[in-house]
């Protein structure tokens, strides 16, 4: 398995995926264990976001990553079936002008921030559509870095990381509003990445379709991904 350096709450507690304490780290020995692996079994590498959806062979067999699923993307990579939905959220701090937004167009003179070849990117740029280019960063945490320098004024994230961030890791900060499909946003299914026609992806569906007709999949999403539907929405426009 292979996850993130450094990889982040809620998806992994304490950067430390081996403790099976957050959802993806969670998801990752219940998959293991529908395919029979006990949890010493499952040895964890860690990878950039960019190097593990980059065409080519990979040291690991499945990566968990918050990894949209895209066609682009599956044109290098292959991707299992979903295990989590979620929408994309703007961060920003307490006083910015832009809190109490509820359109886009309201976010167009900002400076924005977001992790390269993410899918939090290409929403800046083909949805949010700002009056000056996006800054891009090799990780979340340098746009974070970014936003407390001021450098930005707001950074887009998946909607579970904005409330870890905004409650936990950058005081002053807020959510500023999500974007849901049905209110002209995109919401985006992850998935677990594997090399190209790597032939266990079979067998990874299979496991978290079991997952999900049993309610563990939900069992887990509920232990660690409760709470993140209550934020502000941001319609088109």
């Amino acid at each position: 398995m292979a996850t993130g350096n450094p990889a982040f709450p809620p998806y992994v507690i304490d950067d430390d995926p081996t403790t099976g304490e957050g959802f993806e780290s969670a998801v990752a020995y219940a998959v293991a264990e529908q395919l029979g692996f006990a949890e010493d079994d499952v040895e964890w590498v860690r990878t950039t976001f960019d190097q593990a959806i980059q065409p080519g062979a990979k040291d690991f067999d499945v990566n968990l990553q918050q990894f949209s699923i895209t066609p682009r993307r599956a044109e290098n990579i292959t991707f299992s079936a979903p295990y989590y939905t979620s929408n994309q959220a703007v961060v920003g701090f307490d006083d910015s002008p832009a809190v109490g937004a509820t359109t886009v167009s309201e976010l167009q003179g900002l400076k924005f921030g977001a992790q390269s070849g993410t899918t939090s990117l290409g929403f800046i740029q083909d949805v949010i559509q700002p009056d000056q280019e996006p800054f891009v960063y090799n990780d979340n945490a340098a746009a974070k870095a970014a936003l407390e320098a001021n450098q930005v004024d707001a950074l887009v994230l998946d909607l579970p990381t904005a409330f870890f961030v905004t409650a936990v890791e950058i005081e002053g900060s807020t959510i500023i509003g999500q974007f849901p499909a049905e209110a002209g946003g995109t919401s985006d299914e992850f998935g677990m990445v594997l090399e190209q026609d790597n032939e266990l992806v079979e067998c990874i569906d299979l496991a978290l379709e079991a997952l999900q007709s049993s309610g563990e999949l939900d069992a887990i999403t509920e232990e660690w991904m409760t709470g993140f539907a209550d934020a502000p929405v941001i319609e088109a426009g």
